[in-house]
């Protein structure tokens, strides 16, 4: 587990650890059986501190959990034998990381010496009887529903990619890109709109699949779907106040345009000119709509929601009194 987990509900797969030892208990006599916890990316914590910490989180797991009268009191020393280690970061230590995995290697090679990870060996069975064995631990898994590991991979995928979502999407409400943007485009339309807040989009979910790649593959998909979803709902306002800048843009573009097309035009080539401006008009609004749109097919089309709808002025009437409206 990563060392920032430590502590933390389904991060730390608490959930799995509860029913890996409520399995042994119910279906199992005592016997050492070895639980190793492997810490990566050691900080600068004490690696005493963070061992402490987690054996701390083991024992509190184990008395909790309903036991046979038979084990009531049995402490947690008499099924499993706790062995912690922890490998520095990869990435800044890769030399070291790499020689403290290879000596870790050594010890599942030579697991069944004394002292190594096989734990009290007291049940250990010849080799002749292996298939025999197998089978009848086989047989118990799939009898017993709590032992189905992919039923508790969804449930912990489906746990914990809702989670690791939900802390994105607060991380988004509170990322300062963001809320510049945001600020920004309230008061004036914004330069790279589109650029801007598409990268503000990728970067929110690329957090999510930085943390959520070791989760089941389809549920870890579909959790970042309901995310772009959610994020996009966040961002959307904003999108929406660039579309009233640039409607507005529209509007005084038609204005000016109007203004001196009616001083300029007779009455017999009015008709035409009013065509012309606001077909333009629309082009303009269209084309700067799209240029700022965060996904391409995801949100209702611009023009379907802030098109002007021009009204045709009548031709008949004095220059000075035309008017033309936009809602």
């Amino acid at each position: 587990m990563w060392y920032h987990d430590i502590g933390r509900e389904h991060a730390a797969n608490r959930p799995l650890l509860k029913a890996v030892f409520e399995a042994m208990i119910r279906l199992f006599r005592a016997r050492k059986t070895t639980l190793l916890f492997v810490i990566r990316d050691l900080p600068k914590t004490p690696f005493e501190r963070l061992e402490l910490s987690l054996r701390g989180d083991i024992e509190k797991i184990w008395a909790e959990i309903p036991k046979p009268d038979a084990y009531k009191g049995t402490p947690l020393g008499d099924f499993f034998k706790v062995e912690i280690t922890a490998l520095p970061s990869y990435e800044y230590e890769k030399d070291e990381f790499k020689a403290k995995v290879d000596r870790l290697r050594q010890q599942f090679f030579h697991s069944i010496s004394p002292g190594g990870l096989a734990g009290d060996r007291k049940d250990v069975q010849p080799a002749s009887g292996f298939a025999f064995r197998a089978a009848q631990i086989w047989k118990i898994i799939k009898e017993n529903k709590d032992l189905d590991l992919p039923a508790m991979e969804v449930l912990v995928a489906t746990v914990r990619c809702d989670q690791i979502a939900k802390e994105t999407l607060s991380r988004l409400n509170s990322d300062k890109t963001w809320l510049a943007l945001k600020k920004y485009v309230e008061a004036r339309p914004a330069p790279k709109f589109r650029k801007n807040i598409r990268s503000i989009l990728e970067n929110t979910l690329s957090q999510y699949d930085k943390e959520a790649i070791h989760f089941k593959e389809s549920i870890r998909d579909d959790k970042r779907k309901e995310l772009e979803t959610d994020a996009l709902k966040v961002l959307y306002p904003a999108y929406a106040t660039m579309l009233r800048h640039l409607h507005s843009r529209a509007l005084q573009f038609f204005e000016t345009r109007m203004i001196k097309k009616v001083k300029r035009a007779t009455s017999d080539g009015l008709d035409a000119s009013i065509d012309s401006i606001v077909q333009h008009a629309m082009d303009k609004f269209g084309k700067e709509s799209r240029d700022v749109s965060i996904r391409n097919g995801m949100l209702q089309q611009p023009g379907q929601i802030f098109a002007p709808r021009l009204r045709k002025p009548s031709t008949k009437r004095k220059p000075n009194f035309i008017r033309f409206t936009i809602p």
